[in-house]
C-alpha cells in the first residue's frame, strides 16, 4: 500500500513557506461539521532540534491573522515572524533548548488547505466550497501533524488569542499528549461582543463589490476595501483606549488644520488605513471569513453541559495562564475564569495579570513580565520533564 502522507515542497507562489505535508484520502481531516477534507495540506516551520528523547518539542498556535512564521522573515511583506521576540536562541522560549513547532492552521492562507486553495476535486480553488471548520478541527489538523513528526508528547502547547484557545482545546482533546499549556490573552468562549465584531468584519467583506459571493479568485480581483475594514474594525479592538491617545491623542496628520474633507485628518485615522491596506497584501478575505466564524464557534464548556470545570476534569497538563490589565477584547475576568475552572477540576493552574496599558496586543509586544513569566514556567516544566 502506498504512503498516505508525503512532504512537499511549497511551489511558486509558496516557494518560501516553508514545509507542508499532505495527508492522502485514506487520511482525512474529520470536521465537526460532519463533513471531511481528503486529501489536505498542512504547512509548518520547525525552529531547534528535536532531542533523541523527543520530550522538548513546543508547539506555538497562531492567532486569527498570524502564521507558522513565529521566528522567520515573512515571505511575502519580508517584516520580521510575528513572535520573534518570543522565540529564538536564549529567548524566553529558547530554541537552543528546544524543538518549536508552529503551523498553519485549516483554513488559513500561507500555505494549507483553506479556501484559497485548490479543491483537488474540482482542480478550481475552494472559495465558499471550502467547509465550515472549528477550533477543535485547527487542532486535530495539528495532532495529525505532530503524529507524522513522530512526537507523543508536547512539551508545552503555548498561544495568545485565538493560539491561547488552541492551546486550551489540545489540553482539553489530547491531555495525555500535553505536558504543559500557556494560554495567553484569551477565553473558554467567544463573547457575545466578540461575535458581534466579528460579524462587522465579515459584512464588510461580503458587502464589497469584488468579492463575487466569494469566488473572486477566478475574476482575478479580491475585495480588499470590505478586507481592509475588517482589519481597521478588528485592529481598535487589539488597543486600549490609553494606548490610542497617549500614541496619537487628537494630532493631526501632517496638516495645519482640519481639513472639512473626509479624508484623514487625525494621525489615528491614517494608522488604521495603513493597517487595513497593508492587511490585504498578506491575507485571503475568504480566509479571515472562515476563522474568525471558527472563533466565534469556540465554547469549551458546551460539551459538558455548560460546566466548564469538567471539561477539564482528570486533566494532567500544567497550566500557566497570562493576560493584561487593559485587553477588553479577552479580559482578564474571562482568563481568570479558566483558571478557576481548572482549580474547580483539581487541575495544576497558575495565573498571572499583567498591568499594561497596550490593550490586547501586549502579547506581541516587549513585556518584561511576560518574557520572565513564560522563561521561567517553561523551564521549570522542562527541569520537571528531564529535558536539559
Amino acid at each position: 500500500m502506498s504512503d498516505p502522507v508525503f512532504l512537499r515542497p511549497l511551489t511558486a507562489p509558496d516557494a518560501d513557506k516553508g514545509q507542508a505535508v499532505v495527508f492522502g484520502p485514506d487520511r482525512a481531516l474529520l470536521l465537526d461539521s460532519g463533513r471531511s477534507l481528503a486529501p489536505w495540506t498542512i504547512a509548518y516551520k520547525t525552529y531547534g532540534t528535536l532531542n533523541a528523547a523527543r520530550s522538548n518539542a513546543v508547539l506555538i498556535c497562531h492567532a486569527l491573522t498570524g502564521d507558522q512564521f513565529v521566528a522567520s522573515s515573512h515571505p511575502v511583506t519580508g517584516k520580521p515572524g510575528w513572535w520573534e521576540i518570543m522565540v529564538g536562541p536564549g529567548k524566553p522560549i529558547d530554541t537552543n533548548r528546544l524543538f518549536v513547532i508552529s503551523s498553519n492552521v485549516i483554513g488559513g492562507c500561507m500555505g494549507s488547505s483553506g479556501p484559497a486553495e485548490t479543491d483537488p476535486a474540482t482542480g478550481e480553488t475552494y472559495g465558499l466550497s471550502f467547509p465550515l471548520i472549528t477550533i477543535r478541527d485547527m487542532v486535530r489538523a495539528q495532532a495529525m501533524l505532530i503524529d507524522h513528526l513522530g512526537i507523543d508528547k508536547l512539551l508545552s502547547v503555548i498561544g495568545g488569542s485565538m493560539g491561547g484557545m488552541q492551546a486550551l482545546q489540545w489540553a482539553v482533546s489530547y491531555p495525555e499528549r500535553v505536558v504543559s499549556a500557556m494560554p495567553i490573552a484569551c477565553a473558554a468562549r467567544h463573547s457575545a461582543q466578540n461575535i458581534a465584531f466579528h460579524e462587522v468584519g465579515r459584512q464588510a467583506i461580503m458587502a464589497d463589490p469584488d468579492w463575487y459571493g466569494g469566488s473572486y479568485y477566478s475574476r482575478g480581483t479580491q475585495p480588499s476595501k470590505g478586507l481592509a475594514v475588517a482589519r481597521m474594525a478588528a485592529h481598535i479592538t487589539y488597543l486600549s483606549e490609553p494606548a490610542l491617545q497617549r500614541k496619537f491623542g487628537r494630532t493631526l496628520q501632517n496638516k495645519g488644520g482640519i481639513s472639512f474633507l473626509f479624508a484623514p485628518d487625525f494621525q489615528v485615522e491614517s494608522y488604521l488605513h495603513h493597517q487595513g491596506m497593508s492587511f490585504v497584501d498578506r491575507f485571503d478575505a475568504n480566509s479571515y471569513l472562515y476563522i474568525t466564524r471558527a472563533m466565534d464557534y469556540f465554547d469549551l464548556a458546551a460539551d459538558h453541559g455548560g460546566i466548564l470545570a469538567e471539561a477539564f476534569r482528570g486533566a494532567k497538563t500544567r497550566f500557566c495562564i497570562i493576560s493584561f490589565s487593559s485587553d477588553w477584547l479577552f479580559p482578564t475576568a474571562e482568563n481568570k475564569r479558566v483558571a478557576h475552572a481548572i482549580n474547580a477540576a483539581a487541575g495544576n493552574v497558575s495565573f498571572v495579570d499583567i498591568k499594561s496599558d497596550r490593550g490586547h496586543d501586549a502579547f506581541l509586544l516587549d513585556e518584561p513580565e511576560m518574557f520572565a513569566t513564560v522563561r521561567g514556567f517553561l523551564n521549570s516544566v522542562a527541569v520537571s520533564e528531564g529535558v536539559a
